[in-house]
């Protein structure tokens, strides 16, 4: 019987599917291998080192995450289910939530710069359209609710036994409306 072909998409869904039921910090190339079927060799001759690997894993974790924050969206009320889905991701889905948020962001000095790198300029206008409001009330609203969603889901994504989801989304949507009224009657 001939040999499977690795691929090193194969090597990177494997390592990917070890770090969402685990973490990232907890796999290993020796678990990739047994995961695909073959020796640690070709992990190597893919990934240059576990940093590399790290890289492709997290780029993964991105996609996934765009495509569950896509589905889970309300179109009558993109802004607020926004931060419901990432907050949802962060309670059924832990370890990728994690890699998404917690990694290293070069060349970020200011509030500002982790916006524009984290954010897409068209939904400040979406948002300023949305709640008739100027550009930069908008920037600075989807900026607290960035924060604050990171954050919460931070929380939940980490506190053991876990926090009912109902309790964070009654914060959730305190914090919505009590940054809306602000960005609003500024």
């Amino acid at each position: 019987m001939p040999k499977q072909k690795i691929k090193k998409e194969m090597v990177v869904e494997a390592a990917f599917e070890l770090a969402r039921s685990r973490g990232l910090e907890q796999i290993s190339v020796k678990e990739i291998a047994e995961r695909v079927g073959c020796s640690v060799q070709p992990i190597y001759s893919y990934c240059e080192n576990m940093d590399g690997l790290r890289r492709e894993v997290i780029a993964l974790a991105r996609k996934f995450v765009n495509q569950y924050v896509s589905a889970h969206l309300d179109r009558s009320d993109f802004f607020r289910s926004t931060g419901h889905a990432y907050v949802r991701l962060a309670y059924e889905e832990p370890y990728i939530f994690r890699m998404f948020v917690m990694h290293e962001r070069e060349h970020i000095s200011s509030l500002d710069e982790l916006y524009l790198s984290e954010s897409s300029p068209d939904v400040a206008a979406f948002i300023a359209d949305s709640l008739h409001i100027d550009t930069e009330r908008a920037k600075m609203l989807h900026l607290n609710l960035l924060i604050f969603t990171v954050g919460i889901g931070t929380i939940l994504s980490t506190a053991s036994p876990g926090i009912p989801m109902e309790e964070i989304e009654e914060k959730l949507e305190q914090a919505f409306e009590a940054f809306r009224k602000q960005a609003v009657e500024k």
